[in-house]
């Protein structure tokens, strides 16, 4: 039997169980937090060597130079190449989704013109250099390759550096396909700390970036961390989540799959459906423990749901909204009768899923949008990964001789009443 909490928002303390159910400790491992202080160090300081010798350990490699963890262009092609037909073929299309959602996206500068000749505006210019941080190994995810090269691409990025683990020169041939559809230029086959350190600051071979971005383990996201400010990172990401609001009119092993699709990810992942019919809740209770047999990461889908997983019961639509905007979740599917209808009640998700056969799965892969999201309730503020992050904004401003006049007053006027002498003078040598 699968201890999954079950409560309902009518309960006395519902708000108490709620905060402890979407509590999560997120905190530094501090053992963790000073190996990694102590690989950056020397990476920093050593480069290339101390890449080397990490790798060497880590991943129970022998080489002796970085040429042999340099993967040449050709070899990401030949593994697009020697894909089999149909691996190759979702791919390619998943690629062409993922591109084309995303070339929608691009910001354009913009400026204007005031009556007496001051420009105003903004300038939007793409970063030069991104590193891309792509597990390796066992846990290898070409979907992250496509998800965060393409926008970086779309953007303009002048270079895409990829870094991908091979732990005993185990390399993954559908991540290396991914590279070259979503046009990475150079690929290091190092992990770890010890690829952050270098992306962040550079070493004789690895060339340094102006901003991470990828998902990795503890060791990966405390480096992270430690290197933003050096460099840009695009979000320390918690564990994955899902919440299900649902009229209790889809197929209950649709929902409990669903559910199923992000507690397989890890035993801290979250899965959490929301119904006002309770007859439904026990329907998808039934198919959770019916089907579950059936996954191969059933131990890990166990755990995740009798961690952080519930089954909550509410009023109605309108209170399971709201409920939604509170918990502001990473993935959130409408799995309701006339979705679209709802969609305005909605503020705070990463992704919304509208519709009974909008899984969860098809964001994960190929219907577009990208599937980097803000966790642990941060869809309050966050966006997901987009072009928008792969540029930058600068302020444009062109003062005309009359614009000076008037805006020079102002200025000194201001600057005086701050206590800041030199600033009042610059705009006022300027006045007639």
């Amino acid at each position: 039997m699968i201890a999954i909490k079950r409560f309902s928002s009518a309960d006395a303390d519902f708000k108490a169980r709620l905060d402890a159910l979407l509590a999560f400790e997120g905190a530094q491992d501090d053992t963790v937090d000073r190996t990694v202080a102590g690989i950056l160090a020397d990476v920093k300081t050593r480069g290339d060597a101390a890449v080397i010798d990490y790798t060497n350990r880590f991943d129970r490699l022998s080489v002796s130079s970085m040429g042999e963890l340099e993967l040449p262009a050709s070899a990401l092609q030949a593994a697009l190449d020697g894909l089999p037909t149909a691996q190759r073929a979702a791919l390619e299309a998943a690629a062409a989704r993922v591109r084309s959602y995303h070339q929608r996206q691009p910001l354009q500068g913009w400026q204007y013109e005031e009556a007496d000749g001051t420009l105003l505006g903004q300038k939007v210019t793409p970063l030069d250099r991104v590193g891309l941080y792509v597990p390796g190994g066992k846990a290898a995810y070409p979907s992250s390759v496509l998800m965060n090269a393409i926008p970086a691409h779309v953007a303009g990025v002048g270079e895409l550096i990829m870094v991908v683990p091979t732990p005993g020169g185990e390399k993954n041939a559908l991540v290396l396909a991914a590279a070259a559809l979503a046009g990475v230029d150079r690929v290091f086959t190092i992990g770890g700390a010890q690829a952050v350190g270098a992306l962040a600051y550079g070493t004789q071979t690895v060339p340094q970036v102006d901003k991470i971005v990828g998902p990795g383990n503890a060791y990966v996201a405390a480096a992270k961390r430690r290197v933003f400010g050096v460099v840009g990172i695009d979000m320390v990401a918690g564990p994955s989540e899902i919440l299900v609001v649902c009229d209790g009119q889809t197929n209950p092993d649709w929902v409990a799959m669903d559910l199923f699709s992000q507690a397989e990810h890890d035993e801290l992942a979250q899965s959490i459906l929301v119904s006002p019919d309770a007859a439904f809740l026990d329907r998808v209770a039934e198919a959770i423990e019916r089907l579950l047999p059936t996954m191969p990461r059933q131990a890990v889908i166990r755990a995740a749901l009798e961690n952080r997983g519930a089954l909550i019961a509410v009023r109605d639509l309108d209170e399971a909204c709201a409920l939604a905007n509170r918990i502001a979740p990473e993935h959130l599917e409408l799995s309701i009768a006339d979705a679209e209808n709802w969609l305005p009640k909605i503020r705070h998700a990463g992704a919304i899923f509208i519709g009974r056969y909008t899984s969860e799965s098809l964001g994960d892969y190929c219907a577009g949008p990208n599937h980097v999201l803000p966790t642990s309730g941060s869809a309050r503020f966050s966006s997901p990964l987009g072009v928008y992050d792969f540029q930058k904004r600068s302020s444009l401003i062109r003062v005309s001789h009359a614009g000076a006049q008037t805006l020079g007053r102002i200025a000194a006027t201001l600057a005086e009443g701050e206590g800041l002498t030199a600033h009042a003078r610059s705009a006022e040598y300027r006045l007639d």
